[in-house]
């Protein structure tokens, strides 16, 4: 298990992991086309992380003497993509190097806040994500009956209560 000293960016891992999750067990993850329905959650979490950042960033940076440096456990990622869907691979993939890089940053020892040179890592990161879902609606989907199925479908969601 890895550790940082700043809850914020576990915050961060937290929803990333969560959004990696749910990229891996979508319905477009089964086979080369990516839905629009999937593309739309694709985006809302791309707009949820940002917004989260950006409040991140309006944050002031916490004098905390008393309880700095203390150690957080961050959740581990979910896993690397090995979808039948290539270009859910290729977001999956994204979503770890945002978060690995996050992880692995001057701002995952600090008491609290993103530093800047993180904060710019993570925006071209994003806006990457961003210009590859419409990458995605423009080629979407492929014909490719010669090499399908490479994977075993990746199963249902969690469960209910």
């Amino acid at each position: 298990m890895t550790q940082v000293y700043n809850p914020d960016v576990v915050g961060v891992v937290r929803r990333v992991n969560r959004f990696i999750q749910e990229a891996m067990k979508s319905s477009s993850s089964a086979v080369s086309l990516t839905n629009s329905y999937d593309i739309a959650r694709l985006e809302s979490y791309l707009n949820a992380i940002d917004a989260y950042v950006a409040w991140l960033k309006g944050q002031p940076q916490l004098d905390l003497p008393e309880t700095h440096p203390q150690m957080y456990d961050v959740p581990d990622a979910p896993g690397a993509a090995v979808l039948e869907n290539e270009d859910l691979n290729d977001i999956v993939n994204l979503w770890n190097k945002m978060r690995d890089e996050l992880v692995n940053s001057q701002s995952a020892r600090q008491p609290s806040g993103l530093i800047s040179h993180d904060v710019a890592r993570f925006d071209l990161i994003l806006a990457k994500m961003r210009a590859f879902l419409g990458f995605i609606a423009a080629v979407s989907p492929l014909d490719v009956p010669e090499s399908s199925p490479m994977q075993e479908m990746s199963g249902g969601g969690l469960g209910g209560v």
